[in-house]
């Protein structure tokens, strides 16, 4: 329910998260079995739209147990940086590196709040600064996080974000079918549901978590903002899991409405450019 945000928000969804790092490690959607063997885990129009990285740096914000991470390396990317402020999932993310024979000089993982992000991480700006899928709705100021991302990005580099859409957040839990919820409130909503996207039905203890819903507009202009230049705004109607119990699962791995009921955006992605001068 949409409530004014609490005082605990932070400490209560750092220990949702802790305790949800082993649930997914172990758990099929992530599937680390696969992901070790070579499996590919980011998205079609993600790599499409990153384009090559090879020989860059890249940073990802907010990037829970490194699996989109340490697949931007095997893109070759020069060298990759995830943060996170789960201890839990950093330390998780730190022993699939090494797993997969990455350097730390190669990847390497920080533990730390997304805010503190340029105080943190090892280098002060870097080709490419990636987020995403499910990471701004944890955040309350996306004016700060929009600030602290664009300082991030070296002259010439980009911020891509890979976010779900903001009208997802509106719609009915049973169907997604009606708008239920208001797009632009500013209350934070605070969840007690148990388990987890990864496995709905895992017993779990820690199941109060406070999420914000930030609309397109806001993110944008937010971004547009610190000076970087907004290259694109793509929508798109696929989800990652099954967000509403109507959605289907495709033979590509998406989820989305049926056939025969309209379309609405699911996902969306942002590239935004610093000049080679500035």
């Amino acid at each position: 329910m949409h409530l004014p945000t609490p005082a605990d928000w932070h400490e209560a969804n750092r220990a949702h998260w802790d305790e949800r790092v082993p649930i997914h490690a172990g758990s099929d959607f992530y599937d680390l079995a696969a992901f070790r063997a070579g499996k590919e885990a980011l998205r079609d129009f993600e790599l499409s739209e990153v384009g090559d990285v090879t020989g860059r740096s890249l940073l990802h914000l907010q990037c829970h147990i490194g699996v989109d991470t340490l697949s931007w390396a095997r893109h070759g990317a020069a060298q990759v940086v995830g943060l996170d402020f789960s201890e839990p999932a950093v330390e998780t993310a730190r022993s699939l590196a090494h797993e997969l024979g990455f350097s730390p000089d190669r990847a390497a993982f920080v533990a730390a709040d997304v805010y503190d992000a340029a105080q943190a991480v090892p280098d002060s700006s870097y080709d490419i600064v990636y987020t995403g899928v499910g990471a701004l709705n944890w955040l309350p100021d996306i004016v700060r996080w929009a600030e602290t991302a664009a300082s991030l990005v070296a002259p010439g580099g980009f911020l891509y974000l890979a976010e779900f859409h903001p009208m997802t957040d509106c719609l009915d839990d049973g169907t997604g079918t009606r708008v239920a919820y208001d797009y632009f409130s500013r209350d934070a909503w605070v969840d007690e549901t148990p388990g987890t996207y990864a496995d709905f039905d895992a017993p779990t203890v820690h199941n109060r978590s406070v999420e914000w819903t930030h609309p397109i507009g806001e993110v944008v202009s937010a971004l547009a903002a610190t000076g970087l230049r907004i290259e694109f705004l793509h929508e798109h109607d696929v989800s990652l899991f099954a967000r509403f119990p109507t959605l289907e699962r495709r033979d590509d791995g998406f989820y989305r409405f049926p056939a025969d009921r309209p379309r609405i955006p699911l996902m969306y992605s942002i590239k935004a450019s610093r000049a080679a001068g500035s």
